[in-house]
């Protein structure tokens, strides 16, 4: 296996988005901004439900962890990424190109599971309020979501093998940003059929398991909303429903879209775009999602902003300070 894929050569090229200088420093920029909005974002909302004691329930547990996967997710790929606007020919080896697809893998599959726990989190609280803390305890929040972070190491397992066992053609040359599935399965000298329907089956299998127990869930939520006779019960279902909704609309239907094809109809050109949407867009926007809308989260921020400014010396006095 280790002889076909000829490990001992200098590795993988990654070609990026354009090769024009001009466009390259944009593209770097625009990147950067990305992934420097990202970590503060996500970090933010990791540390305001780490010292806001409102905050210690299972939605933002579950978030929290949302978090962590959005930063884990946008360092697996932006900061190689960036060496590719860099750099004259972004080369990467073949253990860093396979450790990269299955970093990156490991992260969407779990983010696929812990977008199902915070939906059945939803579906408990909504239509079974007075055995919400019995069921969704601590215990089971734990399980669910290592049965999350498991069934990641798992997928993203079969999926790197089931690519890196193929021969690739000498060249090497990955018309991509990073390592990912349906452009280095292009690269393959030989029939990539099972491999691309062995990666399709893991990915269609979490998809479109998670997105019917959603799917489910939020089928249950909107029939117990309906029977709701107050406007504000369903305003505050509506309002604790719809981030998670958005959030969940536009990362399955990119990663759908990207690996539910047949590799015949596969556009690399295009499928960088999607690829930039779920890998690099949602991670950023997600804390805005999570944030702008919820209220909990509002009155979180303003809390930890009033500690802030609390903290710090009055104008008044600083100025009195500086008079005398």
């Amino acid at each position: 296996m280790v002889g076909d894929n000829d490990t001992s050569a200098p590795g993988f090229v990654l070609l990026g988005f354009t090769d024009q200088e001009e466009l390259q420093v944009m593209c770097f920029v625009f990147f950067l901004a990305i992934y420097v909005v990202t970590l503060a974002g996500n970090l933010g909302v990791i540390v305001l439900i780490r010292l806001n004691s409102c905050l210690h329930t299972p939605m933002y547990f579950f978030l929290s962890h949302l978090s962590l996967l959005d930063i884990c997710y946008s360092s697996t790929i932006i900061p190689q990424t960036l060496m590719i606007f860099l750099v004259e020919q972004a080369v990467v080896s073949f253990v860093g190109c396979a450790t990269q697809l299955f970093s990156f893998a490991t992260c969407a599959t779990t983010e696929c599971y812990v977008l199902a726990a915070m939906a059945y989190d939803r579906y408990m609280a909504i239509c079974h309020p007075l055995l919400y803390s019995v069921v969704m305890s601590q215990r089971l929040c734990v399980w669910m979501l290592a049965g999350a972070y498991l069934a990641g190491v798992i997928s993203s397992t079969i999926h790197t093998v089931s690519i890196f066992h193929l021969p690739f053609c000498s060249s090497k040359k990955i018309n991509h940003f990073f390592c990912d599935g349906p452009p280095l399965l292009a690269l393959s000298c030989s029939d990539p059929h099972v491999s691309e329907t062995v990666v399709a089956a893991v990915v269609g299998f979490n998809v479109l398991s998670t997105t019917i127990f959603i799917l489910i869930s939020y089928m249950s939520v909107l029939s117990t909303v309906f029977q709701m006779r107050s406007r504000a019960s369903w305003h505050k279902a509506f309002s604790t429903c719809a981030s998670h909704l958005v959030s969940v609309a536009l990362y399955y239907g990119s990663t759908l879209f990207m690996y539910l094809r047949s590799g015949s109809r596969h556009s690399l050109e295009h499928d960088k775009v999607v690829s930039v949407l779920y890998s690099v867009a949602i991670p950023m926007l997600n804390p805005l999602i999570y944030s702008l809308r919820n209220t909990d989260m509002k009155n979180a921020m303003r809390k930890a902003k009033g500690r802030v400014l609390s903290s710090l010396p009055s104008h008044g006095s600083w100025s009195a300070e500086r008079r005398g």
